[in-house]
């Protein structure tokens, strides 16, 4: 397969270096990323300044553009032909829950599913000694049942694996999101001339324990696989929405004046 590489925690980070070192033994392998870290710009592209490519060898190249630049580069402009599999990370932290819709690693996934090539954000749930070897080792298993079992084009997949020895993994699970409970605060600092600056930041994040999302899958110890899609319609209220805004008697979601 030819499988294009992004993420965003930049070119050189250990997870994208890892899937590297480990997918170029059986498949051609090119990686287009960020030249530094553009983590939590979601999916953001680069309209306002020039966006260049730095051929670094051997197939890897680097941008000064987002994740989602750096797929859209990768599509347009560096790669031979289209990608048989996008993945995007292994990101330095989880992307669960609200999560994904701040994420880089995710918004390089679906730029991929964008373009209808099977796409993969996969995120290590930890914030420090990172086991990208175990964390890689979840990823074949996870690719080879990609390859044997054909995914519907633009299929996007959400992993999140946990920060522990592959031999301690419980399993995959397919889930749904979860919900996190953010417990950051905006930090109010001055500066030396007296003007006022903010972090946004606090303490670690919870989530409530629903039964079959990622959140409680990662904390029970299996990797997570969520398969996403770009249409955020919510179909579960479209039906009372037609109520009430067209008093449910319009079949074409007409309003008349």
């Amino acid at each position: 397969m030819l499988i294009l590489l992004s993420n965003d925690d930049g070119v050189s980070s250990e997870g994208l270096q890892s899937l590297r070192e480990t997918f170029s033994k059986t498949d051609d392998v090119w990686v287009v990323a960020p030249e530094s870290e553009r983590t939590c710009i979601a999916h953001a592209i680069t309209l306002h300044k020039p966006l260049r490519i730095k051929d670094l060898g051997d197939r890897v190249f680097s941008t000064n553009g987002t994740p989602a630049d750096s797929v859209l580069l990768a599509l347009k402009v560096v790669l031979p032909r289209k990608p048989d599999l996008v993945i995007s990370g292994i990101n330095k932290g989880p992307n669960m829950g609200q999560d994904v819709s701040y994420s880089g690693t995710v918004a390089a996934a679906r730029e991929g599913a964008f373009s209808g090539a099977v796409s993969i954000a996969v995120s290590l749930n930890g914030r420090s000694a990172f086991l990208f070897d175990d964390a890689v080792r979840s990823m074949l298993d996870i690719v080879e049942k990609v390859r044997a079992e054909a995914l519907p084009p633009a299929s996007l997949l959400n992993v999140n694996i946990p920060n522990i020895p592959y031999e301690e993994i419980n399993g995959l699970m397919v889930t749904s999101l979860g919900k996190r409970i953010y417990n950051g605060n905006i930090i109010e600092r001055m500066d030396p001339r007296g003007g006022a600056y903010y972090w946004i930041g606090g303490d670690a994040e919870g989530f409530e324990p629903i039964p079959g999302t990622d959140l409680q899958a990662v904390d029970l110890g299996y990797v997570s696989l969520t398969p996403l899609h770009w249409d955020l319609t919510s179909y579960a209220v479209l039906s009372r929405f037609k109520d009430v805004f067209l008093g449910g008697h319009d079949e074409n979601n007409v309003i008349h004046p």
